[in-house]
């Protein structure tokens, strides 16, 4: 079983796009998903220096863009699970179908925007706590009224609020704990993102999201979410609750996750799993950081991919669009219907012309995701394959 995690805040560099900008029809849509993020993704991505994209405003849609572009290259029907850090959770939503690229996009906009305002309300931070016992830190973090907004891991414990708190903090770690502040605009999860959480939810609102077309974990409480609008709130949500990301490692090895690519940006939260999941199996990980990586990617969703959604049997295949456009079924081909290996299931039409969408399974068209003439995106799925694969 494979994975696919998309990272969060604090995992972006100067430049890290650069090279992306140079497969076919990238930057269009970085242009496209800028005009949705209200920011510059191309500039953002390749010439902006570390501070700029140290902006909460400008680094959330960024890093959300950045993880399905890089999604669109790669095989994503064969992968059965994706989860995200933090805003992360935006990318790893429209990676399970919940939400469209456009959607996603948009929706981390407004919460980069949203949680930057609110970080200027009271001045906030965060620091990271690293090592000690995890019960006295939490502890400690809570008794100076401080709130432990991110538990990445054994031995990673994020504390964050008021700044004297957190002056306290350091001067007399909990737990035999070290203490180091990180460079954030405020105290991200926690109820001083109360604003933020308001104004994400009444853009979330607009939306109609799908169910999940994979198995989606929630920052919550590291369980997989089975329904678009209980994903879409557990979103909003996550404004302003703590991010339980040892939980959503905790889950995957309790899936028995056997492989793992990490979008980019990527590093952190390949490192994270390397040193949480040691005891019950080390999976086999690729950092996807350029176009060179592809590659091994694709080998290892080869290797490791294919594997069960939310109901065990029958088991589902999804089939994706391969470009933009407008949807168009084969006629006369209904839900319950066979299909073969490889049958045109429909056409996305295009400018140039139609391309076909082929089956890539024999199976049962289980269930139409997308109907005639609507538009669709790339990477968006388009129909359920049920069989016994």
């Amino acid at each position: 079983m494979l994975a696919v995690l998309s990272p969060g805040q604090g995992a972006q560099k100067p430049g890290f796009l650069t090279p992306w900008l140079e497969l076919p029809g990238a930057e269009a849509r970085l242009r496209w998903w800028s005009a949705l993020a209200g920011v510059d993704l191309v500039h953002l991505g390749t010439e902006a220096d570390a501070d700029e994209i140290k902006d909460t405003a400008r680094t959330q849609p960024l890093l959300v863009a950045a993880a399905l572009l890089a999604a669109e290259h790669l095989p994503m029907y064969d992968v059965s699970v994706v989860a995200g850090h933090s805003v992360g959770e935006l990318g790893a939503a429209a990676l399970g179908g919940v939400l469209t690229s456009e959607a996603a996009v948009t929706l981390a906009g407004v919460r980069g925007r949203e949680m930057a305002a609110a970080c200027a309300v009271t001045p906030t931070g965060m620091s990271a706590l690293l090592g000690g016992d995890a019960d006295e830190v939490v502890a400690g973090i809570e008794a100076l009224g401080l709130h432990p907004a991110n538990r990445n891991g054994t031995g990673q414990i994020v504390a964050a609020g008021a700044l004297d708190g957190l002056e306290k903090l350091t001067a007399e770690p909990p737990g035999g704990a070290r203490v180091r502040a990180l460079q954030v605009a405020g105290a991200f999860h926690t109820p001083y993102m109360a604003p933020a959480e308001k104004a994400l939810a009444a853009v979330a609102a607009g939306i109609t999201p799908s169910d999940p077309t994979k198995i989606i974990l929630s920052n919550l409480d590291g369980s997989a979410v089975n329904h678009g609008r209980e994903l879409v709130q557990r979103l909003v949500r996550q404004v302003t609750a703590p991010v339980r990301w040892d939980l959503c490692m905790s889950t995957l090895a309790d899936l028995g996750v056997t492989a793992v690519i990490e979008l980019p940006p990527a590093g952190t939260l390949a490192g994270l799993v390397k040193r949480e999941l040691k005891a019950t199996g080390v999976p086999e990980i690729v950092t996807l950081n350029t176009p060179a990586d592809l590659a091994a990617a694709r080998d290892l969703i080869a290797r490791h991919g294919v594997a069960p959604s939310h109901e065990p049997t029958p088991q589902f295949r999804v089939v994706v669009a391969g470009s933009a456009g407008t949807f168009e079924p084969a006629a006369g081909l209904a839900e319950g219907d066979d299909v073969s290996a490889g049958q045109v299931i429909g056409h996305v039409v295009t400018r140039q012309g139609a391309n076909e969408v082929a089956a890539h399974d024999a199976g049962v068209l289980t269930e139409w995701l997308a109907h005639h003439d609507d538009p669709v995106a790339p990477g968006q799925p388009l129909a359920r394959i049920g069989g016994h694969l």
